[in-house]
């Protein structure tokens, strides 16, 4: 019997699986620039975050920042609003790692973090960029699980 876990888009889990959710609009790149306004090549985060394009790879490898492909010719890009002054936005990894185990895509934990919550005052990003990880934190587990 599929699980309601709210108005998320369809993914799969950590083992693979189909997961059971209700289907939001969002489910593809297209869809984030609607949410996503302001985008950072690599080279750029790089250089935010002052240290080596290689850096910030295995900074993504190791999910402590999230990009997709996108734009036209098609790099990999990083929503600006990740970054706070120089740095990757506070408890963001921790973020990442709890929707990611849940299985969310890429672009579905980034569409979630930048829609309104009307429980939240504004987006998941705004909590996580002002240091305020506890409600941010419990909604992204209820809905991973």
């Amino acid at each position: 019997m599929p699980r309601d876990v709210g108005n998320t888009p369809c993914g799969r889990t950590a083992r693979g699986r189909r997961r059971e959710r209700r289907c939001g609009t969002l489910g593809d790149v297209d869809d984030l620039e609607n949410l996503i306004t302001q985008w950072l090549p690599l080279p750029d985060v790089a250089e935010r975050l002052d240290v080596e394009v290689s850096q910030v790879r295995r900074l993504i490898e190791e999910g402590k920042l999230v990009a997709v492909r996108r734009g036209d010719p098609v790099v990999r890009s990083v929503p600006e609003e990740l970054l706070v002054d120089g740095e990757i936005a506070p408890h963001l990894a921790g973020t990442i790692t709890l929707l990611r185990d849940g299985g969310f895509s890429d672009v579905e934990l980034l569409a979630w973090l930048f829609q309104a919550d009307e429980t939240l005052p504004g987006r998941p990003i705004d909590q996580l960029r002002a240091g305020q990880r506890g409600e941010v934190r419990r909604r992204a587990q209820a809905l991973a699980f």
